[in-house]
Order: structure tokens, then C-alpha cells, then sequence
């Protein structure tokens, strides 16, 4: 009985023990785990609670909003140490350094009562210092890679127009195709990258793709009006291992947030040189759970040169609900849609003699945009977080007009003109999830994602009314025996699996691998017209030719980036990558008199790579400088040739010319000249910047004729871009001047033919400067904004087309004014 009551004691005693040991356990757990919280409240300086304030965490980089009483809090992984700043729009900043866990802060904000611009500019300044992107930002990683971010809120600019010569600044090395239309088209290359319809690069808008056709027609006929957007992402050639396979690397328009108020309007009114009229017009707001932003966006104008009139509609919304602490949706839709008179190229001859002149009154061109997109994201905890993205397209674009090869050949009405249609539905999902760890006690990360892309796309080209309005209509009754006809659909499939890992392999050097496994089939599928006439102009021969070409490939792209942080606020970074382009069958099968396809051209493979070094010299000087590489093999070019039909036209011929390597110096300097020498005086500021990208190139080896050893087409040797911006209380202003030298168009490398009064397609682009001013004043909740572009009046060009909507010379515009009111409630 004893021995019972002794075991009956020690299985009680044992019980207790284990209960204890349980509580000891959860006390243990619950003090670490508030031992790792940081925790506070907010207020202003006669202690009112302030809702709102963003608190961001300098050294995790994450962001939380404190709630209606003020509060805040951080959960985090490990003890330690860590930086905070405390913003809200209308009080000054304040930032804590050193914040250890489990401490409980309490904030005062100090309301500014004088909120000038020029304080809005600083406190933007520190802002956009914190923002730019890191290493690591949601669900992507940046470390080691080539990045820019352009502030729009910093711009003193023409943003009604989207003028991207001065949007773009102080983005390094980019070529520019400038137009009259109004900035309906992003038209930016670089380093010998096309830049029509920014074509080289992957262009999305709040992460996800916007142009026709990512594969196939890979042109942006979109772009995010200026006037909307809170920032512009520019990550070059490595983006290829996250973002897709382009050379030129990506650019996102990142939209405007949500403010948090609960409502808030705004209306833009600008009128300008030549009939310029737009409207922009937001709303936006948050309440509870709920976010939104949307925008109308409408353009008129006649442009510097005759048959130049073109009118838009952009529509835009955004909702988001943030489900819970960790989870949120985000919805965007995208509607826009323009008209326009194309006034057409012009000869050398006819540049030179009037630049603003124009013989084609018949040329129109119309886009229909309609973009979706849904977003899911997840947090699971601090160290993991997942994303997936639902997007999806249905436009069309459409093109008529006289296209004659022959440029100074006038436009007759009652001719035939050709049109040229082109759907584009697509849908896509990209999945991406980011786990960070800690090796050796250094923070590192890995990044695993996935993309489907599917297009069903259609191409159609044949005879187009013989009159002179946008009929965009086939006119087979008209014109029977119309030559360029072709009824075409293009199937698309694209799936992606790409991965990369930041090795820190110490508190300031890290290693970042990464991979992209591809497949890609593209399909052409339909006829063309083949129609031969004998001497007489009699018909020989109609028959229509059936095709059904397919290409399916795999392949894996590398590429490594490297980081290494010497010093606070210093950075030196080189990276390489693979790139591959595939070739698009909406081109090859499109017919132009001015331009010829060879039938068997292909794919173009190569690598980027970039060293450099970039940071900050106290908050007085921001720099990035670098030298990069870019090689192509079996790269896609033009040269000028006798059309192979057996024509005696003269065309420009496009196939994969051969091995091809672009290679530069790149440096971007901005210095705070009111920090330097006016730190005292709050509402004055100052800054001057350059932006000089030194760039060279040659035709390595080629099987066409006459190119080994040329220059890469669409390389100016010199690229610089200068200015300065003065602030004081509520004026703002910007002046810039832009220096291009001359660039060749083809790979055969012809130079200007000053009394080529027959094409306008051959020879180089000749070197040109453009100097640009921007003001604008605030008063309470009204801006008035105004400025001259090209105030010295230079005629120069950018582009020599040889299709839409040329072919030719296509002007650049001339001095250019325009004033902007801006009402905000």
C-alpha cells in the first residue's frame, strides 16, 4: 500500500512537473516572443493619435501603417538592433536608430505648417532614398543588378505629354524615338537596341505585361500616361532571369498608390502648341480594408505638321482589400484607346527644305487596349512571402495608308491604300515565392517563380479603301487584284520556371545565381496572296499560298550577380546574364514595299553584363557609374540591299546579319548644391545633374555582304544629358540639355544623302542637341505648371521609318509650349 502511494505520489509529482515544465515553456515562448516585438504609438506634438503614419524598418525593409489609435507593431524573427523612420504626408520625418526588440516607443510627429514645395521636394527627397530598390523587394530580387528608378513626384516636366527625353533623364544610355503624337507611344532603346515601340524590353505596368505580345509582337502600343504614376523601374539585361529573356532588361510603371485618406480628387488641364488639349483626371481613397485609385486621361491635338491630328481615351481602376495582416487583392483594368493622322516620312531632300511639311493625308492609325490583371499576395510570416499574378489582354491595332517606297511620290486619292489589322488576346499567371534565411548569421534569400503565357493572336493585311478617312475595312470589291493580302493567326505558349539565391556571404558581399528554364513555341498558321502580273498589267497567276510554320524550342538561361557594400551607403556591383530574343512571325509575314524579311531568319542568342559602382556621398552627391558589355550572335539587323524578289527596288533587308558586340562607360551624377553650399536656407533648393553614357560597337564577323567590322546600328558614340533644378518656397523649375551623336539605321552603315529626294530610309541619324524649360508654382491646392520644349527651335529627327508611320524621315518636334492647372481636393 505504501509502495501504491508512492508510485501514486511520483506519477503526481510527475504530472506537476510536466504541466510546469509546459507553463515554464509557454512563459518562455510568449517572453520570447514579445522579447522580438517592437511596438509603439504616434502622435503629434499636443499628443493626438495619429492614423496612417508609415513606419518603415531600414534594416528588414518592411512597412506597416499604425492604426486609428496611433499604434504600430513589428513581429520579428530574431533580436537585435534595427533602424526605423517615421513618415506621414504634412509632418516631419523622424527617424530612431538602434531600436532594440522588445522596446515600446513613443513618437511625436511636428506638424509643418508652412508646406511649401520645395519641403515637400525634401521630404519626397528622403523618401525616394529609402524606396529605391533594394536588394530584396516583395517577392523579387535586385541585388547585383544594373537599377534605376525614376521619382515622378521629383519631375519638373512636361508630364501631359509624356516627354520621355525629360521623364527619362537620368536614366543612362537611352535612345529616344521622339514624336508629335502627344506621347501616345514609348518608343526607348539602347545599347544598338531598336527603340521602336520599346520593343527590347519587357514593359509591364504594376508588374505585370502590357505589350501585344511578349513573344510573338513583343511592341508596346500602350503607354501608362506620366501624370499617373508614382515611380518608373528600369532593371537592365540581367532582369532576363526574372523577368523574361529581352535584351534590353525590364521597365515597370509602377502606379500611383492609393492615398490614405478617404477621398481624394485631382484634375490636370493642359493646353499647348498645335491644338494641345488634356485631361487628367483621379480619385482615390481608402476606408477600413478597402483602397482604390483610378484615373481618366483624355488627349487632343494637331501636331507641328500637317495630317498629324490624333485624340485618346485612357481609363483606369484599381481595387484593393487587404484581407487580413497578411494577406491582400489587388485588381487593375486598363482601357485605352487612340485615333491617329500619320503624316508620313519625308526624303532627306524634303527635310532639308521643310521639315514640318507633309504629301500623305490619307495615313491613319488606331489602337484598343484592354488590360486586366488580379494579384494575390501573401505573407506567411517576416521571412516568407508569395505572390501570384493573373493578367490578360484583348486590343487590337489597326493601320491604312499609302506606303509607296518611293517617299516624295504624292498620295493620290482614289489609289488603293493598304491595311493592316492585328488582334491580340493573350492571358498569363506568374507565381513567385521569396523565402529569406540566415547563413553565417547574414540575412540571405531565395526566390523560386513560375509563368505560363498563352496568345492566340490573328494578322491580316490587304487593300484598304481609296478614300481618305480612318476606314480601317478590306476593300477586296474595290481592288481585287490587290498584291500584299495575308490572313494569319499566330498561336503562342510560354512556360517559365526561374530561380535565384542571395548568398550573403558576408554582412556586406553577396553572391546572387540564378536560372530560367524556357519553352516556347510559336506558330504561324494561314495564307498569303501570290499574284503575278505580265507586262501588260494582266493577271498570270492568283493563287493563295498555305502555311504552317512552327517553332518549338528549350533552353536554359544563367546568370550571376555580384554585390559588395564597403561602407554604408556604397556599393559595388557586377553582374552577367544570357538573353535570347525570339524571332516574331507577325513580322516575317507582314509585306512593305521599303522593307524585305528573309524567310529564314532566326532566333538571336547572347549575354549582358555590367560592372560598376554606385551610392551615395553623404546626402550631397548620388553617383552610378559603370562599363558594360552587350553580345549578340546571330543578331537581327537591317542593311540596304536590291529587293531579292528581282525588282529593281531598292529595300532595306532584314535577317540575322551575324556576331555583333555594343560595349560602353555609363555615369549618372546628381549633386545637392543647397546641401553643399545653402544647408541653412530650408525653402531653397538646388541640384545640377549629367548623364553621359560613352558607347561603341562593331559587326564582329557576318555572311552579308559589305558588314564585318561596321558599326552596330542605333549607337550614338556620345549620349548626354545635363541640367539643373531650382526651387524656392512654391516655385519649382528644371532646365535640360540633350546632346545625341550620330547613329547609323542599317548595318551596312550608309551615310546621309543630303539629295536622296526618292526613299528617306537609308543613312545615318544625324547628331542633334535639344534644350527643354519646366516651371510651376503652387498656391494652397492649385499648381500651375508650364514650360518650352526644344526652346532653341532645332530641327532634327530621330527615326527613319521604313513602315508606319513613315517610311522616311520622321520629324521631331519643334519649340513647343505648354501650361498645365492642377486642382487638388
Amino acid at each position: 500500500m505504501k509502495i501504491l502511494n508512492t508510485k501514486r505520489g511520483y506519477c503526481i509529482s510527475m504530472t506537476r512537473l510536466r504541466d510546469f515544465s509546459i507553463l515554464i515553456l509557454l512563459l518562455f515562448s510568449v517572453s520570447s516572443i514579445a522579447q522580438n516585438k517592437i511596438v509603439g504609438v504616434i502622435t503629434d506634438e499636443n499628443g493626438k493619435k495619429l492614423t496612417a503614419v508609415e513606419v518603415y524598418d531600414k534594416t528588414t525593409n518592411i512597412k506597416v501603417f499604425t492604426d486609428a489609435t496611433g499604434g504600430f507593431e513589428f513581429n520579428l524573427e530574431k533580436s537585435g538592433s534595427f533602424d526605423f523612420v517615421f513618415f506621414k504626408e504634412g509632418y516631419s520625418i523622424v527617424e530612431q536608430n538602434n531600436i532594440t526588440t522588445g522596446s515600446t516607443l513613443t513618437i511625436a510627429l511636428t506638424k509643418i505648417i508652412n508646406l511649401s514645395e520645395v519641403i515637400v521636394r525634401k521630404q519626397n527627397d528622403k523618401i525616394f532614398a529609402l524606396r529605391k530598390l533594394k536588394d530584396i523587394e516583395g517577392t523579387a530580387i535586385y541585388a547585383g543588378k544594373k537599377t534605376e528608378v525614376v521619382s515622378v513626384s521629383k519631375l519638373t516636366a512636361n508630364k501631359a505629354t509624356n516627354n520621355a527625353r525629360q521623364i527619362f533623364a537620368q536614366v543612362v544610355g537611352l535612345t529616344i524615338n521622339e514624336s508629335s503624337d502627344g506621347g501616345l507611344q514609348l518608343s526607348i532603346g539602347g545599347r544598338g537596341l531598336n527603340p521602336n515601340r520599346t520593343s527590347n524590353f519587357n514593359t509591364r505596368q504594376n508588374g505585370y505585361d502590357i505589350s501585344a505580345d511578349v513573344l510573338g509582337y513583343p511592341e508596346s502600343y500602350y503607354a501608362t500616361p506620366t501624370e499617373a504614376l508614382e515611380e518608373i523601374q528600369v532593371i537592365r539585361g540581367a532582369a532576363s532571369l526574372q523577368y523574361g529573356t529581352q535584351f534590353g532588361g525590364l521597365v515597370n510603371f509602377k502606379i500611383k498608390s492609393p492615398t490614405k485618406k478617404r477621398f481624394e480628387f485631382t484634375s490636370r488641364n493642359t493646353i499647348g502648341s498645335y491644338g494641345l488639349f488634356t485631361n487628367f483626371t483621379s480619385v482615390s481613397g481608402t476606408n477600413k480594408k478597402l483602397s482604390y485609385y483610378s484615373f481618366y486621361n483624355y488627349k487632343q491635338g494637331n501636331g507641328f505638321r500637317p495630317n498629324s491630328d490624333f485624340e485618346s481615351k485612357n481609363y483606369f481602376a484599381n481595387l484593393n482589400y487587404q484581407l487580413n495582416d497578411k494577406t491582400s487583392l489587388h485588381f487593375d483594368y486598363t482601357y485605352f484607346y487612340y485615333l491617329a493622322q500619320q503624316a508620313g516620312g519625308l526624303t532627306d531632300v524634303m527635310f532639308n527644305q521643310n521639315p514640318t511639311q507633309s504629301n500623305r493625308a490619307r495615313n491613319w492609325f488606331a489602337v484598343n487596349w484592354n488590360l486586366f490583371a488580379l494579384k494575390l499576395e501573401h505573407k506567411f510570416n517576416n521571412d516568407a512571402d508569395f505572390s501570384l499574378q493573373l493578367f490578360g489582354l484583348d486590343a487590337s491595332r489597326k493601320s491604312i495608308g499609302y506606303r509607296s517606297n518611293r517617299v516624295s511620290s504624292p498620295d493620290t486619292e482614289g489609289t488603293v491604300r493598304d491595311l493592316i489589322a492585328g488582334d491580340f488576346v493573350n492571358w498569363g499567371a506568374e507565381a513567385r515565392y521569396l523565402k529569406r534565411y540566415n547563413l553565417n548569421d547574414n540575412r540571405s534569400a531565395f526566390l523560386i517563380g513560375a509563368k505560363y503565357y498563352q496568345s492566340r493572336n490573328t494578322g491580316l493585311q490587304g487593300p484598304g479603301s481609296s478614300g481618305s478617312d480612318a476606314n480601317f475595312n478590306l476593300a477586296n470589291n474595290e481592288f481585287p487584284f490587290y498584291t500584299n493580302q495575308s490572313d494569319y493567326t499566330f498561336p503562342n505558349l510560354n512556360i517559365a520556371v526561374f530561380g535565384e539565391n542571395i548568398f550573403k556571404i558576408t554582412s556586406n558581399f553577396s553572391i546572387t545565381p540564378g536560372f530560367r528554364f524556357e519553352k516556347i513555341r510559336t506558330e504561324a498558321e494561314g495564307s498569303y496572296r501570290k499574284i503575278n502580273l505580265d507586262l501588260a498589267g494582266n493577271v498570270i497567276l492568283d493563287e493563295n499560298q498555305q502555311e504552317n510554320n512552327i517553332k518549338d524550342r528549350n533552353f536554359v538561361l544563367l546568370g550571376v550577380g555580384l554585390s559588395y557594400k564597403p561602407q554604408n551607403q556604397i556599393e559595388l556591383y557586377g553582374n552577367v546574364s544570357q538573353n535570347y530574343r525570339s524571332v516574331t512571325f507577325n513580322d516575317i509575314r507582314t509585306v512593305s514595299p521599303s522593307n524585305v524579311i528573309d524567310p529564314n531568319i532566326s532566333d538571336e542568342k547572347g549575354f549582358t553584363s555590367d560592372i560598376g559602382v554606385r551610392g551615395q556621398l553623404g546626402d550631397k552627391v548620388t553617383f552610378d557609374a559603370s562599363i558594360y558589355g552587350l553580345y549578340y550572335n546571330d543578331k537581327i539587323g537591317e542593311y540596304e540591299t536590291r529587293n531579292p524578289n528581282g525588282s529593281a527596288a531598292v529595300v532595306r533587308y532584314r535577317a540575322n546579319i551575324g556576331t555583333a558586340v555594343t560595349y560602353g562607360f555609363e555615369t549618372l551624377f546628381d549633386w545637392s548644391l543647397n546641401r553643399t553650399f545653402f544647408e541653412q536656407k530650408e525653402n531653397f533648393i538646388w541640384n545640377a545633374f549629367s548623364n553621359i553614357a560613352v558607347t561603341d560597337s562593331q559587326y564582329l564577323k557576318s555572311d552579308a555582304p559589305n558588314i564585318e567590322g561596321n558599326k552596330v546600328e542605333f549607337v550614338p558614340l556620345f549620349n548626354i544629358k545635363t541640367g539643373t533644378g531650382i526651387g524656392y518656397k512654391n516655385f519649382m523649375s528644371s532646365l535640360q540639355l540633350t546632346y545625341v551623336s550620330s547613329q547609323f539605321t542599317e548595318a551596312s552603315n550608309s551615310k546621309i544623302d543630303n539629295n536622296d529626294n526618292t526613299y528617306g530610309i537609308f543613312g545615318e541619324i544625324p547628331s542633334y542637341y535639344v534644350a527643354d524649360f519646366s516651371a510651376s508654382y503652387k498656391w494652397k491646392n492649385w499648381k500651375l505648371e508650364a514650360g518650352v520644349t526644344n526652346f532653341t527651335n532645332n530641327s532634327y529627327f530621330t527615326r527613319r521609318a521604313t513602315g508606319y508611320p513613315g517610311p522616311g524621315i520622321i520629324p521631331s518636334d519643334r519649340r513647343t509650349f505648354y501650361t498645365t492647372l492642377e486642382f487638388v481636393f
